[in-house]
């Protein structure tokens, strides 16, 4: 199994670092049919490539023109696979964050949650993998306060690091008591401003973590991306008043996540590669600038 597993690793890690190789290829060949189509003149720098990048321009059909990501590889069998989430914490939990992973627990459908006790994060994946986990979601805080989500989709990641902020639980909501129990249907999801590279990678592991929903849900799951920071909330709505009168009522929980690692493996692979690592005072300063212009 160990064996296995290790194979398949290396396998997955030779696959990616053919990806950037592909993508290269990819950008030439689009410029090649660019100024084809255009009439213009070959790129001086194509030239020397521009016989063999032609034969292989025509050679593509609808299927092979684009490249493959590895996204498509990590969530290959997601149409097939039911997600099945498990939840655990740091050690040690306090009150509060055993209360909000409670209630993530009924956020996510096909999920459980698990004392993690005295287990190390190996041991805690290599349960997972044992039993067909697909998604590993770790809870952390500070001083009684959830500050940290870490999703890793397994058997070979991805692996996001978000930090977590203003979580307020379905307790702290107004007129939570008048809204009965929580629906546990499966949610429609609404996955606002992830037009970046890094915003659709971020919402490729965030959806997958839901199954489809049948047309008559009543719940909705709202990821909105602004300015680095995406808003988690959580709602159901009813009929109110006249026909085609709808009430939307926030259930909670609410917060907010601000994303600032993607390393491409599980979470116990230390050594993975980072995909993604966020950059907060480069970004500070271009803000900024952009501001005084």
């Amino acid at each position: 199994m160990i064996r296995r597993r290790m194979r398949d690793r290396r396998q997955y890690l030779h696959s990616k670092s053919g990806e950037a190789s592909q993508r290269a290829l990819f950008q030439k060949k689009r410029r090649i049919r660019a100024a084809l189509e255009e009439g213009k003149p070959i790129p001086t720098e194509l030239r020397n490539e521009v016989r063999e990048l032609r034969r292989q321009i025509d050679l593509e059909d609808q299927e092979t023109r684009v490249p493959k990501s590895m996204a498509d590889n990590e969530y290959a069998t997601a149409s097939v696979r039911e997600p099945k989430i498990l939840f655990t914490t740091s050690r040690n939990p306090s009150a509060p964050l055993t209360q909000f992973v409670k209630e993530l627990k009924v956020v996510f459908p096909m999920s459980q949650r698990m004392n993690r006790g005295g287990q190390v994060i190996s041991e805690i994946v290599e349960s997972c993998r044992s039993h067909n986990i697909t998604d590993l979601i770790l809870v952390h805080e500070h001083r009684g306060q959830p500050d940290g989500l870490i999703v890793s989709h397994l058997p070979n990641g991805p692996t996001a690091y978000f930090g977590l902020l203003n979580v307020v639980t379905r307790h702290d909501i107004r007129g939570r008591k008048a809204m009965g129990k929580m629906s546990e249907a499966y949610p429609h999801l609404v996955l606002d401003n992830f037009s970046t590279q890094v915003g659709e990678r971020t919402a490729t592991i965030l959806k997958h973590l839901f199954l489809m929903p049948k047309p008559d849900s009543k719940r909705i799951i709202t990821f909105a991306n602004r300015d680095e920071y995406i808003s988690f909330r959580h709602h159901v709505y009813e009929k109110s008043g006249g026909p085609g009168s709808m009430e939307l009522k926030e259930v909670g929980p609410r917060f907010e996540l601000r994303l600032y690692q993607i390393k491409l493996g599980a979470v116990e692979q230390n050594e993975a590669q980072s995909e993604f690592v966020l950059r907060p005072y480069i970004n500070t300063a271009k803000k900024q600038k952009t501001v005084g212009a």
